[in-house]
């Protein structure tokens, strides 16, 4: 609409242009008049651009013919001055020998080029004498005519009759008839064409609508591919549509602005043009866009044209071949010669009939009903859409020669162009030819636009008034503080903050320092303005240190009696433990403080070590807090981070203090033994410093930057075994070992603790299903042999697990009926709501793994409440007994099938040793050693470490040395196993093994083997041996004899530095049966092992301690 009035120009431009129009003929046209002179005046630079304008001249004879009459044409062919030579040979004036510019003048004349190609035309431009089938020569020019008064807009002057015209395909929306639009042709024939058209003043061409929305062609291949009915349309201007100077793209396009005259039908495809054609694209304004050169036309590159340049910077069109003249086969009627110079493109042509509006009464009651109401529409819309009513408001200026609100059939054809109707819906209101039917279309392609329009007002009103709101709110309560500042009835939010964190310094017993701190900064914080981000530092730096409890503390119970009855609540066995806690709690009431102790229990998994920690808190009456270290390797978890990171935190036991809210609690730190080192640091060097008594009382965290009194928190520490915790760290604990439970312990721990748990935790708390002691013992000895008894918890559960399954699956949904919904509907409807089904994915394996399958009832949304459902209640009449002969049935088969690999006496090289496994418990180990043919070599498998295997080399290395006293060789000097290799196994190669305790084992084997003894399979030992036969002390004493008497062993040789371990810790109930032979020399074992043999005689004599 806006390039409509700008391309109109006040009344003065048309003079002017009609006088230039009047003294530059160009080559298409005859010359009319005389050139007037001009002045000539220096030009500023202007854009390529193509325009022409409405002159008030009348038309002239030499106008009502047609346009190819041309006596000033140059070229090589000279095309003939008379009417017949320019009859005959159409289209002659195109000369295709050397590239010319796109020019609507003659290249002779010299003065500016004519501005020819604007709507509404002139008789010089648009080619007066629409019927265009005369031929009548022209006749001269006549002499000037006086300068007629220019009128504010001139009656268009286009060809009625135009049988022929090139055919547009147009996507996405239909032209209507008197508004303009831009389109961009990129196929190359095209392009050429239409310049040759604009070239010889016939700007002319028929504009069809694609039926396939998503189709993108310049040329017509097929009649049926657009619509039959479209507009005669008028190009006002074009100019290049490629990106612009300098470009080096191949395939430039050009954009043509279009005004559509009048409605015409397509009633023959005269010539399709070739598939392969670039889209046509509507485009809302016309850009203006520079002139550019134009490259070798074999590469059928665009040109812009221009008449408003300097000649010399006009692109010119690639040359085309020259039109061949028409047969005799093929005469050319008079009426198509206009567009006979199109058949040498590869274009579309087509044959047209003009469709006119049938005849109409305006002052139709109907007719006036659907005027009026596209009236009130307009008017609804543009009250609502402002963009609307701009295009509304632009093309009532632009169409002051007529009201076009008292035309019926421009009314309609207004409301379809306007508005973003769909292109069905619009191309129905150009078909229709009854005017009454077109307002009737019209009408329904507006009233969705002012739904449109409504919706888009109610959103953008929705959107306004919330924000409208929020700033109302805001600028309320701005003022209601202000009001309340003033009055003194409340203080600003920063005033708040500052006495609430002084009344909380009034409360806590700061250290000077502290004291200090807080104040410097506080006095900050009053300085800062609360959107600061250092306020924000300030602020939450001010919540940790008035969080701390500097100088609360809870009271302590050091009650041994209470602290007793705690701990035996919580466990059983565990003697030396408990007795070591009570120790501990005895002095803490002696001297009024437990300060300076830091406790670790150290044992296997599943002993009861943080459940220890635990009772030790409830016995004191302390806070407890619990965090684990295994795996951490930043520092900053111990010591925090500093202030200056985003998201800074204090470190862990700051957070602790903060918990528990006293200077006091007890702090359990987990897995202390599996404490990391990364690339942040060693947190088990930062450990020292928090668990050091020296150095606790003013701990230094990062974040705080104060120091922390930490001597009254209490640190019990767990780990597995103490080989990985470092030595610095580990001198400032003190260790206790938990060593595990013995299978008495187990068995009563299993009935007192564990079996009610379990029982209560599947539903079954109130029936009647018990599990014997036999088969907990059974379960004890065959599938649960650790140290610890979480391996037995599990267990029991999955018995009591099975029993629930199987007491439901036998009783049936009968006595066990599923609630449902509706029963329940009343009570619960106050605490259910909906919430949409996220349903798992089927497993059909074409299902995506995130596809929610569709239920049968298609609901879509799932019940939730917040009502807790009820137990249900086992019947009486239950009865479940778990026993040893149906424990398969619970728990699978037995784990461990026998204790013993040796039942009767095993060959000779084979001893039994005791080991200790890592989960914690005891195994009796055979060793097994032979000898072959060799090099004198020892060989060891069984998965062995290196300890192991330095004490089988330690042993054969003692056996050699001694081989004469112990009978092996005849002579002290003879030479031993230089030509033997040994074997030495262990069975349960899967089974890592390490340690020294299999020392005496090895030398027994060894023995055994070369003096071809057998050993009692019933004798079991263990101990270090050294080089010189000595017998050294070993751990785990307390597993290993728990594992012999479970196998039935009767006799177990121990070191003597052991004597004093085994007779406290090991308890009588496992000791009862087994003889214990403590020594300090390899010989005493020797004369225990093989007590009552041959050689065992001989050695009284050789073999002296």
């Amino acid at each position: 609409m806006n390039l409509f009035g700008r391309l109109r120009g006040p009344p003065s431009s048309f003079r002017s242009s009609s006088t230039r129009l009047s003294s530059d003929p160009g080559p298409s046209r005859p010359r009319l008049y005389r050139a007037r002179p001009a002045t000539k005046h220096p030009q500023p630079p202007r854009r390529s651009f193509n325009s022409s304008t409405v002159t008030d001249f009348p038309p002239t004879q030499p106008l009502r013919y047609p346009r190819w009459v041309n006596n000033t044409a140059p070229g090589p062919s000279k095309l003939a001055r008379s009417p017949t030579s320019t009859a005959t040979s159409p289209g002659e004036g195109h000369v295709p020998s050397r590239p010319h510019q796109v020019r609507m003048d003659s290249p002779d004349d010299k003065s500016a080029p004519p501005e020819s190609s604007a709507p509404p035309s002139s008789s010089s431009s648009s080619g007066d004498g629409s019927d265009g089938s005369s031929s009548d020569p022209p006749p001269s020019p006549p002499p000037d005519p006086p300068v007629q008064p220019q009128t504010s807009i001139s009656k268009q002057s286009v060809p009625e009759i135009y049988p022929e015209v090139l055919a547009l395909p147009i996507a996405r929306r239909p032209l209507f008839p008197g508004f303009y639009k831009a389109v961009v042709v990129r196929n190359p024939a095209v392009v050429a064409a239409i310049k040759e058209m604009m070239r010889r003043g016939q700007p002319y061409l028929g504009a069809f609508l694609l039926k396939d929305e998503h189709a993108d062609s310049d040329v017509i291949t097929d009649i049926n591919s657009v619509h039959p009915v479209g507009v005669f349309a008028q190009i006002t201007s074009v100019f290049a549509a490629n990106t612009g100077p300098g470009s080096d793209s191949k395939e430039e396009g050009l954009t043509a602005v279009l005004y559509p005259h009048r409605r015409i039908r397509i009633t023959d495809l005269v010539k399709a043009g070739d598939a392969s054609s670039a889209s046509v694209k509507v485009e809302p304004d016309v850009p203006a866009k520079e002139p550019e050169s134009v490259p070798p036309k074999e590469q059928s590159e665009q040109t812009t044209v221009a008449s408003a340049v300097p000649e010399e910077s006009l692109p010119t069109p690639p040359s085309s071949p020259e039109p061949s003249a028409p047969t005799k086969e093929q005469p050319l009627s008079p009426s198509l010669l206009q567009t006979s110079f199109l058949q040498q493109y590869n274009i579309s042509i087509v044959r047209v009939d003009n469709l006119a509006t049938q005849p109409y009464n305006k002052d139709d009651q109907y007719i006036r009903a659907f005027m009026s109401e596209i009236v009130s529409v307009f008017k609804d819309i543009a009250q609502l859409n402002p963009l609307f009513r701009d295009q509304i408001t632009n093309f009532s200026i632009n169409q002051v020669a007529s009201n076009v609100f008292d035309e019926p059939d421009k009314l309609a054809d207004f409301a379809a162009a306007v508005s973003t109707g769909e292109v069905g819906e619009l191309q129905d209101v150009l078909e229709s030819l009854v005017v009454e039917d077109r307002l009737r279309k019209a009408l329904l392609v507006l009233k969705k636009e002012l739904i449109n329009a409504q919706l888009q007002s109610k959103l953008s009103r929705d959107v306004d008034s919330k924000i409208a709101k929020r700033q109302r709110e805001y600028y309320l309560m701005e003022q209601l503080k202000g009001i309340k500042k003033e009055l003194g009835m409340e203080s600003d939010g920063k005033d708040k903050i500052i006495e609430k964190f002084k009344e909380r310094a009034a409360s806590l017993k700061m250290p000077e320092g502290v004291r200090k701190v807080f104040d410097e900064e506080l006095n900050k914080l009053t300085h800062l303005e609360p959107a600061a981000s250092e306020a924000n530092v300030t602020r939450n730096y001010l919540e940790w240190l008035t969080q701390i409890p500097w100088g609360q503390h809870s009271k302590e119970n050091y009650s041994i009696g209470h602290a007793q009855k705690v701990l035996d609540e919580d466990h059983y066995g565990l003697k030396d433990v408990k007795d070591r806690i009570l120790e501990f709690l005895a002095v803490g009431k002696l001297r009024g403080t437990v300060e300076g102790k830091i406790i670790c229990l150290v044992g296997p998994p599943g002993v009861g070590k943080t459940s220890i920690g635990k009772s030790i808190a409830r016995a004191l009456d302390r806070q407890f807090f619990r965090f684990s270290v295994g795996g951490l390797t930043d520092v900053a978890e111990i010591k925090g981070h500093r202030r200056t990171y985003v998201g800074a935190l204090p470190g862990k036991i700051i957070q602790a203090l903060k918990r528990v809210g006293t200077e006091n609690p007890l702090v359990l730190i987990d897995e202390v033994d599996k404490i990391g080192r990364g690339h942040n640091g060693d947190p088990a060097s930062a450990l020292l410093e928090m668990l050091d008594p020296e150095q606790n009382t003013a701990f230094l965290d990062h974040y705080m930057d104060v120091p922390v009194d930490l001597s009254r928190v209490l640190f019990v520490c767990t780990a597995n075994v103490l080989d990985t915790i470092p030595a610095p760290l580990l001198d400032r604990m003190e260790v206790l070992e938990v060593s595990g439970y013995v299978s008495e312990e187990k068995a009563v721990i299993a009935d007192k603790y564990l079996g009610p748990q379990a029982k209560e935790a599947s539903g079954l708390k109130d029936a009647d299903v018990q599990l014997d002691a036999s088969a907990i013992d059974v379960l004890i000895k065959y599938y649960c042999r650790e140290s610890g008894v979480r391996n037995l918890k599990k267990h029991i559960d999955k018995i009591y697990r099975k029993a629930a399954l199987k007491l439901v699956q036998d009783l049936g949904e009968d006595v066990f009926p599923e609630p449902t919904v509706a029963a329940n509907k009343d009570e619960t409807h106050d605490k259910t709501t909906t919430v949409e089904k996220q349903d798992a994915p089927t497993n059909e394996p074409a299902a995506s793994e995130t596809a929610t399958p569709v239920k049968e009832d298609g609901s879509t949304e799932r019940v939730v409440t917040t009502e807790q459902r009820k137990p249900m209640k086992v019947p009486e009449t239950v009865h479940v007994r778990i026993t040893p002969e149906n424990l398969k049935d619970y728990v699978g088969p037995p784990v461990y099938h026998k204790d013993r690999l040796y039942v009767s006496p095993p060959p000779a090289g084979v001893s039994t040793g005791l080991g200790y496994l890592g989960n914690g418990s005891g195994a009796v180990m055979p060793i097994e050693a032979t000898t072959m043919p060799g090099k004198g070599g020892l060989q060891l498998t069984g998965k062995l470490g290196e300890v192991i295997r330095e004490s089988a080399q330690i042993a054969l290395s003692w056996t050699k040395a001694h081989a004469y006293e112990l009978g092996i060789t005849a002579t002290a000097d003879e030479q031993f196993l230089n030509d033997r290799d040994i074997h030495v196994h262990m069975p349960e190669g899967s089974i890592g093994k390490e340690g020294p305790s299999a020392g005496t084992a090895l030398l027994s084997a060894f023995v055994s083997l070369f003096t071809k003894t057998k050993i009692n399979p019933d004798i079991a030992m263990t101990g270090e041996i050294s080089l010189v036969g000595q017998v050294l002390p070993v751990g785990g004493l307390k597993e290993k004899i728990l594992a012999a008497h479970r196998a039935g062993i009767k006799t177990i040789i121990a070191p003597e530095a052991n004597r004093p371990d085994i007779e406290e810790n090991v308890p009588e109930s496992v000791k009862t049966g087994i003889r214990f032979v403590y020594v300090e020399d390899v010989r005493q074992v020797l004369q225990e092992v093989f007590r009552g043999e041959e050689v065992a005689e001989r050695w009284k004599d050789t073999l002296s301690s």
